[in-house]
Order: structure tokens, then sequence, then C-alpha cells
């Protein structure tokens, strides 16, 4: 890892850690990197570094931290995830999510980027924070938000053909609430599709969807 940990404070007081990872020259922008359902795991402290590593001044809040302080689940363990997620109220995901931007907020505009919990975060994100865009990888929270909010600021989706946990009717809801959206599908990808640590990886989704989604940050956060 070439990030670091540090120690945030949210508008309502809660203190809670985030893996804070800059690049080597100027930064292009800021980066908000929104967390699996497992926690700060290591694959997403390196997928941190790598937005990093492509100039972006690059944040991840621990927002387990909200449940249990350093909090990282097994993969194996995911209705544990599941429950942690649910057990953290709205209003401190976005409270987390807002001081982590105002973390970064020295290199310039600053956008948000979410996997999983964070996919369906990024979209909160983009609805209620003065962020410039989002990308979402397969955020199947976000269809329960729909009606409520939409977004603000350009969106990315990506989503795996064969997502066994987010059907086909929940992606249509999304594209009728984000009619602005970007979306793209990645035949044969499952659920998690770019967490390298998991059986359901698929290095060519993961490389495609990642390159979109650079080029989509540059569009939007490069300006």
């Amino acid at each position: 890892m070439t990030g670091q940990n540090i120690e945030l404070t949210a508008a309502d007081g809660h203190c809670f850690s985030a893996y804070l990872s800059r690049p080597v020259g100027p930064p292009r922008g800021g980066l908000i990197v929104l967390q699996e359902i497992f926690g700060l795991t290591g694959q997403m402290m390196r997928c941190a570094d790598r937005f990093a590593e492509a100039g972006f001044s690059t944040i991840m809040p621990a927002q387990f931290d909200r449940v249990e302080k350093g909090l990282v689940i097994d993969y194996a363990d995911f209705q544990t995830g599941v429950k942690t997620a649910m057990a953290i109220a709205e209003k401190d995901l976005l409270a987390d999510m807002e001081a982590a931007r105002l973390a970064v907020a020295d290199a310039g505009a600053t956008a948000a980027i979410g996997y999983c919990f964070g996919g369906t975060n990024a979209y909160l994100a983009a609805s209620l924070l003065p962020i410039c865009c989002a990308v979402s990888f397969y955020g199947g929270g976000i269809s329960g938000l729909v009606g409520r909010m939409s977004p603000k600021v350009p969106v990315m989706y990506h989503f795996g053909g064969a997502d066994s946990y987010i059907p086909a009717s929940a992606i249509d809801v999304i594209r009728t609430g984000d009619p602005g959206g970007r979306f793209f599908s990645y035949e044969g990808a499952g659920h998690g599709f770019s967490c390298d640590d998991r059986d359901g990886y698929s290095e060519a989704a993961a490389v495609l969807a990642e390159e979109r989604s650079l080029q989509f940050l540059a569009e939007h956060v490069d300006r």
C-alpha cells in the first residue's frame, strides 16, 4: 500500500478512520472511494492506490466504524456485511462522505466512486453532496432510492450481466430514475467482478470498467 490511515471527524462529532492516498505530482482532483460491504479491505486500499497513481487525491472513509471500529468482514460472510450496512443511518453515511470530501477539497473538484454497498453510496453522494460526478459499480441498493432522490451530477453505472444479486428489473428502475446516466453491462460477469481477491473476479470486465471510469472522471474532474 502507498497510502496512509488517518482520522476524520464528521459534522456530528463521530471520529472515524480513512485511507488517504495522494498522487506523486499535483492532483487532478479529489476522489472519494466508497467501500464494498466487507469494509476497508486490502483490495479496496489497492484500488484507492491505483486511482492515486492515476493522479487523484484519494480518500476512502471507513464507514463501518459507525458500527465497530476497524471492522473488516470475511468475503464468505456476506450476511454480516449486509447486517452491518443496514445498521448505519443514511444521514450518517452522508456525514462521513462529506467529511471525506472536505479532506481532499484542496485537490479541486471531487468525484465519488463506489463498489457494492459503496456503489449505492456513490448514488447517494451524487444526489445529496456537492461533488462533480460519480461512478457506481453494482450498487444494488440504488433501486430503493429512486423516487426519493435523483443524481444532481453525471453518474456512470457498471453492472455484471450475470449478477445474481441485482435483477434486470432493478437496473431498469435505476435507468428510469437517471435517464441521463451512462450504463454498462458486462456479459458473464457476476456481482463483485472488480474485486481481484474474490472468486467472481473477471479481469476483462474489471479492466474495461476501470478504463471507462477513468475516462469519465477525466471528462468531469479535469475541467
